[in-house]
């Protein structure tokens, strides 16, 4: 494939926050640790503290790949990576993402791409030490709704299904239909039959979504050495019941990351998430439910659950597993117990972690480097033809439909289509009808101005005819432009946010995924375009 890469402010697409960070504005330093470089990673593990149980993570990790076993074939790399966690030299870079039917969108492939590719970095640039990409999956995340369709060649694949609880504990077997769906949309050429085998074992050998997300992440990626998390485990909470029980009764997160959003909205930054004075959900199988604080008794909501101080103190050292850190613990959870340097997120996710330093502060626990997952644009021969005819430039690409043929029209014309040269000749003559009224009465130069901005506004109005007739002289060239846009930002959003990664695959095979990470440079920062 051929790349091409754009500045992420030029696409239009990335909030000011965003930009304003990995453009190292002053303003935002104070909510973060290191930036996002070389350097950077140089001084944080200089300085790296590992609260993880390696031990434990080891153990868990291991038992959890043992259920792949009977599938998976090899999972010899991964295996290494797990074993290679106990090394006091070894750290992870991780991503994170819910667990999204059919991997959902293209920057759940982007994401883990990034981690991936950024481990190989930091290898090169500290050979002494080894680096593990990690996949955390959102297992205890509850928002069916937001995982339950893909969107593939634009069908929308969906799984119908009343779901409660934490998905990934959810039998994938009411998925039939959505699964040959799927398959159905995948056809039959190329790589078509490889990528519906794997779907296919994915979601019906297993009996919980978490495991098979990840039978179908290690089938992608295994083999480049991704580590596949699943947190949901009383292993882990039981190491991390101490906070839990500290941050519920003492509501400490709440105070820091409330104090840390009104910085920030003072420096106008909109605000992703909100504490609540309580940060974790009761979990059991088929409930997961907030735990709020009233008249002295810790109640789970839509439960008839509840506990004094003295009961939930020993519920949480009896079944920690029962405590789910919602959105704001959920990263320091994971830095807890993960010997992590780096998190690697979309644009909301940055914004949302530059709220949680304060909070790492008060644990005592090394807040990550942030890292803006990379972002692309795969274009298809025949679009990339039409891009070639039509002599656009990536950047073109980002702009309105309107701006597009209209730029193209004032650029292919024969024609001037711009009145910029009479508008100035028009200016020197109201100069001087300005300078001739003020002389005779100094109160009429308003009345001039009016009449003034009245002819601009005609002329521009007169501009914009010109274009819009000549358009129509090129009226066939510019559907081009159409197809163009619809095919590349479907529904006018970026394809990354709407398109499953199936029909790249059945097209590339595995080669996709070896591409993205040939291309993708994770601390350059910037918009890849990939074409045949």
């Amino acid at each position: 494939m051929d790349s091409a890469c754009i500045n992420y402010k030029d696409t239009g697409s990335f909030s000011p926050t965003v930009i304003d960070y990995l453009e190292d504005q002053p303003t935002l330093r104070p909510f973060y640790s290191h930036r996002p470089d070389i350097n950077g990673f140089a001084h944080l593990l200089k300085n790296k503290k590992v609260i993880a149980n390696r031990d434990v993570l080891v153990e868990v990790l291991l038992d959890q790949y043992a259920q792949l076993e009977d599938y998976a074939g090899s999972i010899e790399f991964p295996l290494q990576g797990v074993r290679g966690l106990k090394s006091e030299n070894t750290y992870t870079v991780t991503t994170g993402h819910q667990l999204n039917i059919f991997a959902g969108p293209l920057y759940f492939i982007f994401k883990i791409v990034t981690a991936i590719k950024l481990a190989r970095q930091l290898k090169e640039a500290f050979p002494d030490k080894n680096f593990v990409p990690v996949y955390w999956m959102a297992s205890e995340d509850h928002d069916f709704a937001e995982i339950n369709y893909t969107n593939i060649g634009g069908k929308k694949v969906h799984w119908w299904y009343e779901a409660s609880g934490a998905t990934g504990r959810i039998n994938p077997e009411t998925m039939r239909q959505a699964l040959n769906q799927y398959k159905g949309a995948l056809g039959i050429e190329k790589h078509a039959g490889e990528l519906a085998e794997i779907v296919e074992t994915a979601y019906t050998k297993f009996d919980k979504l978490a495991d098979a997300t990840r039978y179908l992440v290690n089938a992608l990626f295994g083999q480049y050495g991704l580590v596949i998390i699943d947190a949901d485990d009383h292993r882990f909470k039981e190491h991390f019941a101490p906070i839990i029980e500290q941050d519920i009764i003492k509501q400490s997160s709440f105070k820091h990351i409330s104090a840390t959003n009104k910085q920030l909205e003072e420096l106008g930054v909109h605000i992703q998430v909100n504490p609540r004075e309580i940060n974790f959900f009761y979990l059991l199988d088929g409930l997961r439910e907030r735990i709020v604080f009233e008249h002295d008794v810790y109640k789970v909501l839509n439960s008839e659950i509840s506990f004094s101080e003295t009961e939930l103190k020993q519920e949480i050292a009896q079944y920690p597993e029962r405590f789910s850190p919602n959105v704001v613990m959920r990263p320091l959870y994971q830095e807890f117990i993960l010997p992590n340097i780096a998190y690697i997120g979309g644009g909301a996710e940055v914004v949302y972690w530059l709220e949680l330093k304060s909070n790492f502060d008060h644990y005592k626990v090394d807040f990550p480097i942030l890292i803006l997952r990379n972002s692309g644009l795969v274009i298809g021969k025949e679009t990339a033809s039409k891009i070639a005819k039509m002599d656009l430039c990536p950047a073109d690409l980002f702009k309105t439909t309107d701006q597009i043929k209209n730029d193209w029209t004032t650029k292919h014309s024969k024609h001037v289509l711009n009145l910029t040269g009479e508008w100035r000749e028009l200016s020197g003559i109201f100069e001087k009808i300005k300078l001739r009224a003020y002389k005779i009465d100094s109160t009429l130069a308003p009345s001039a101005d009016a009449v003034q901005a009245r002819l601009k506004h005609a002329v521009d109005n007169l501009e914009k005819k010109l274009i819009k007739a000549e358009k129509k002289n090129y009226h066939t060239r510019l559907e081009q432009v159409e197809h163009i846009k619809s095919d590349l930002f479907p529904k006018d959003s970026l394809q990354e946010r709407t398109e499953n990664f199936g029909l790249f695959y059945v097209k590339w095979g595995q080669s996709f995924i070896d591409e993205l990470i040939k291309n993708f440079e994770p601390l350059d920062f910037k918009f890849t375009i990939l074409s045949e």
